[in-house]
């Protein structure tokens, strides 16, 4: 049986940084990255919204806001080097009522506090920049910008077995069995040995904590985000990403346009409740995540609390003209015409058993093994630094479970 000093579970952008950061970290020992499906990014971090995040929503100097200013700054420096096309295109945050101007001040100072250099617009100079939105005002943060991250990810693979490291792919763990002197995991592909485990697995991650034999205290709800594609004739219709001021009674941002490295503009995403985890299509059903999903109490407490909102994301998603109604509030020269099909996204959400949405890190531990229940959004402009902080979590208890054996 091979063994490997490491194991990472998981070929998303999390995954893989924390790999390769592995592989740097100890570059004398074998690190092996493990992934089910034939390639890489082929879940979240491939079908999220290529933005390259400021950090403006987070509160100040918390770990989600430093880790996206450094973050974005990091994606930024490894893109240059590995000549991976990213574009600085800026935000607009535009407000549309007087409630959004009032929020949208609160947002202003935030930036401030979170060294994001930002400029307040009246409705006349967001009028001049974009001439199709229409607002009261608006934020411009210059420093959001647009990637492809499975190019990130392609190139974070690279350097992981340029520094000696190793990735299978097709690769499905099916056993994790945890010993004084190590970890056996089970794979579709022979079982190997390693030292020590990292599980990044996203949107299986309680399935992976549940297969180590570990008591689960959460599960992974999935939320599928939708996606519309403007027309190629409209792709100059906007020069910036067109956020909304979110509402912070709402547990998501709402719909925006997005420009995309590859010139397009997609509109959304919203956020509906998913039937299957892995359903990317227009319509998904799994009968083992419903009944997975229905089984869990922590769903019916998230329902009760969101149930309003439930409805809403669920009636704009099955009307295409409700959706557009969302966009046109500051686009309003859009048509349902210009609604044109793009693949959705799922969000994994990992939710307590009291109903809580976790919104910050979650991780299960063991003598040899840490579980990445839950990365906080925006994980993919994050992942350089969040890589480096789980490197940093299991470096003095590898240690000790290194010395133990």
């Amino acid at each position: 049986m091979e063994r490997f000093d490491w194991a990472v579970i998981g070929g998303g952008i999390v995954g893989l940084s924390t790999a390769w950061q592995l592989q740097l970290a100890y570059p004398d020992q074998r690190v092996l990255l493990l992934e089910k499906e034939a390639s890489l990014a082929r879940h979240q971090t491939g079908h999220n919204s290529g933005v390259i995040h400021a950090g403006v929503y987070y509160t100040p100097g918390s770990l989600k806001a430093r880790f996206c200013r450094e973050g974005a700054a990091a994606t930024k420096t490894f893109c240059n080097k590995h000549q991976i096309p990213y574009e600085e295109c800026g935000k607009l945050l535009v407000a549309t009522t007087p409630l959004e101007l009032e929020r949208m001040q609160a947002l202003y100072t935030r930036c401030g506090d979170n060294q994001i250099a930002a400029e307040l617009l009246d409705k006349a100079q967001l009028q001049q920049r974009e001439p199709h939105v229409s607002g009261l005002g608006a934020i411009f943060v210059k420093a959001t910008g647009i990637v492809d991250y499975t190019r990130v990810c392609e190139a974070m693979a690279q350097e992981l077995c340029t520094a000696g490291g190793e990735v299978r792919l097709s690769t499905t763990v099916t056993a994790i069995t945890e010993r004084p002197d190590g970890i056996t995991l089970g794979t579709s592909q022979g079982a190997v040995q390693a030292g020590f485990l990292v599980c990044c697995a996203g949107l299986q991650a309680d399935r992976m904590v549940e297969l180590q034999g570990l008591p689960v205290d959460f599960q992974i709800i999935p939320f599928r985000g939708e996606y519309y594609q403007l027309p190629a004739e409209k792709n100059q219709l906007v020069r910036h990403l067109i956020y909304p001021i979110p509402d912070p009674e709402l547990p998501f941002l709402g719909v925006h346009l997005t420009r995309m490295i590859d010139g397009s503009i997609t509109i959304g995403p919203n956020a509906v409740l998913g039937w299957k985890r892995e359903g990317y299509g227009r319509f998904n059903l799994s009968a083992a995540d419903t009944a997975r999903m229905l089984g869990f109490a922590g769903f019916w407490k998230l329902m009760a609390r969101y149930w309003r909102s439930g409805l809403t994301e669920l009636r704009n998603s099955l009307s295409k003209r409700g959706y557009l109604q969302l966009a046109r509030k500051y686009c309003p020269s859009l048509t349902v015409g210009d609604l044109q099909p793009y693949p959705a996204g799922i969000r994994a959400q990992a939710v307590l058993q009291d109903g809580t949405m976790v919104q910050d890190f979650l991780f299960k531990q063991t003598p040899r093994s840490l579980h990445v229940c839950n990365a906080p959004s925006p994980a993919a402009t994050s992942a350089i630094p969040i890589g480096r902080h789980i490197v940093e979590t299991v470096q003095q208890q590898a240690t000790n479970a290194f010395r133990s054996t």
